[in-house]
């Protein structure tokens, strides 16, 4: 009797088993979208310099100059051609991180932005950090002891701290910790690679200036998601089935309440770009919003230009970045 050969079932993927590919697929369409968003921010971008109305062969000549000399200066700088050549001309030799030269100074505007980004990036990193680890701890701890003494406390702080802008914080910071106490420099900067420590002394109240009204912003949402997660029925079960606390917190209900405050944190990069201007004027720290600043007060187009695709681009970086973290942590984003 010849045996009969067994067929072989087809294997089903769980959904356990598929969400790494739908994963992927939503980075790939994170991807599209913002290289999408990139192409037409910077040309947005280029546009708001080209239409301008200043003239910059003439800014730089001076009232005395001719309109010969205007005309040989805009050939010089590549004025005279059209447009969206000048446009493709400019983002192409941007990609290989040429992003022309100042009009009044002579200097690459490449070389200006990589002296500056470590400053920003330093600040936005550091404020990110403390949002996070103060914005977390105190949702944590509101959402543990719901409804009680501590949760009202943590409620009415945040309120508050929302409401205060970076740039008061940080004259506060300057008056009790450099005027009053003179434990922390009042400005200047030190780079990370001289001296560590000065570098954290010099980028420790601004960062934390800066980080208050995120971290307000986390502790409220992290606070709504987690006790909503803790009332849910498998909670209920983990808890029942003898699990410890802290697990039951850590891998069940804190990894899906994760999903809205990665939310917050998408939205609250930028803002801390954004907020770094008036932070680095108080602290006279020479990042890149400085460097925008000073350059729109002497309309030199070519680092307006560079300064602010640098900004687009660092902060489509991130907001990527976060988007590929609230796919992988929340099982609705994959879908």
């Amino acid at each position: 009797m010849s045996a009969v050969a067994a067929v072989p079932r087809p294997r089903i993927a769980s959904a356990e088993n598929r969400w790494p590919s739908g994963w992927v697929r939503k980075v790939l369409r994170m991807l599209v979208t913002t290289a999408t968003v990139f192409l037409i921010t910077s040309f947005g971008t280029y546009m708001l310099g080209a239409l301008s109305k200043t003239n910059p062969a003439a800014a730089v000549l001076g009232e005395t100059a001719t309109p010969a000399d205007i005309t040989r200066m805009n050939h010089q700088f590549g004025l005279d051609r059209p447009l969206l050549v000048q446009y493709a001309t400019w983002l192409g030799h941007a990609f290989t991180g040429d992003l022309g030269s100042s009009y009044f100074t002579s200097i690459p505007v490449s070389a200006s932005i990589r002296q500056a980004l470590p400053v920003d990036l330093g600040i936005t990193g550091l404020a990110a950090l403390f949002a996070v680890l103060i914005g977390g701890a105190a949702g944590t701890a509101a959402a543990l002891k719901s409804g009680g003494r501590l949760d009202r406390s943590v409620t009415v702080v945040c309120s508050a701290l929302s409401t205060i802008p970076g740039f008061v914080v940080g004259i506060v910071l300057i008056v009790v910790f450099s005027a009053t106490l003179r434990i922390l420099p009042a400005g200047g900067y030190v780079s990370l690679t001289t001296d560590p420590v000065q570098w954290f002394r010099c980028m420790l109240m601004p960062s934390f200036a800066l980080s208050l009204t995120l971290a307000a912003h986390i502790a409220r949402q992290l606070r709504t998601s987690l006790v909503a997660a803790l009332r849910e029925n498998y909670i209920v079960g983990a808890t029942v089935r003898g699990l410890s606390r802290r697990r039951v917190l850590l891998r069940h209900a804190l990894r899906n309440a994760l999903g809205p405050t990665l939310g917050i944190l998408t939205v609250g990069v930028p803002a801390l770009l954004s907020g770094s201007v008036p932070t680095e004027r108080i602290f006279s720290l020479p990042g890149v919003a400085l460097l925008t600043l000073q350059s729109s007060e002497r309309h030199d187009v070519p680092v307006i230009q560079g300064t602010l695709l640098v900004t687009v681009a660092t902060v489509l970086v991130c907001n990527l970045v976060l988007g590929a973290l609230l796919a992988r942590f929340t099982p609705q984003a994959r879908r």
